[in-house]
């Protein structure tokens, strides 16, 4: 099981009342697809990064399922839309069901 580490997430913590903003996330994982063997010839066990989603003042705003074909350290980017001042909360789920969450305040005026 590879231990989930401190995402990157960038966005701009200030937007205008109905202005699409841009989140860039990025998150160190080896993402063990389950074909792969050791040196020893013992298969690796499938271990991936397998949900990504994000809330924005507790609405789901993305929502992305990752397969074995995901690279390691994915990068995932997506859009939303901002209405009014809030928390996006970005999450991620393991195939453990480990979870890590990263919370970005943004200011909308």
């Amino acid at each position: 099981m590879a231990e989930l580490t401190k995402p990157r997430v960038k966005v701009n913590a200030t937007a205008k009342a109905g202005e699409v903003l841009e989140v860039k996330t990025l998150i160190s994982h080896p993402m063990e697809n389950g074909l792969r063997k050791d040196s020893a010839g013992k298969a690796i066990p499938q271990d991936i990064i397998n949900t990504v989603a994000a809330t924005f003042n507790g609405v789901e705003v993305f929502r992305a399922k990752l397969g074995s074909g995901t690279s390691a350290n994915p990068y995932v980017a997506f859009f939303f839309k901002a209405d009014k001042s809030g928390d996006l909360v970005t999450t991620w789920t393991d195939d453990a069901n480990k979870t890590i969450n990263d919370t970005q305040k943004i200011t909308v005026s």
